[in-house]
């Protein structure tokens, strides 16, 4: 009998966002690594327009500024995006719940783009 092993992949960590109180999204040192985030990129978010029930958030990178883009910006060595509105539209509980989504390369119409799934837990009393 042969065995064909399964050779471990050395990880760089949790590819994720996770939004802050303030409404920001922050990326993960692994999700800013694997995006190529910079502060000259770009970011469109949006929700699956066919099902309403689908409670993913889809994400697409672009290195230049359009009308359905959000600029990264950087503090430190944390890059963020200023999201709040889009939670507040889409009635995302990030004030009362601790809100992360990890990150997942997927296609659609030829095009490279990412699906955010959620995980949520209450955030800790102070």
């Amino acid at each position: 009998m042969e065995i064909n092993y399964w050779k471990p992949t050395t990880s760089l960590g949790v590819v994720k966002a996770t939004i802050h109180q303030s409404g920001k999204l922050g990326f993960s040192q692994a999700a800013i690594d694997k995006l190529n985030l910079s502060q000259n990129t770009y970011i469109m978010i949006g929700t699956n327009k066919e099902n309403k029930k689908d409670s993913n958030i889809y994400m697409a990178i672009s290195k230049e500024s359009n009308d359905l883009a959000i600029k990264v910006n950087k503090a430190g060595n944390y890059y963020y995006l200023n999201t709040k509105d889009f939670f507040n539209e889409i009635g995302v509980d990030y004030k009362s719940k601790s809100v992360i989504y990890d990150i997942v390369d997927i296609s659609s119409n030829n095009e490279k783009i990412y699906k955010l799934v959620p995980r949520e837990k209450d955030r800790k009393k102070k």
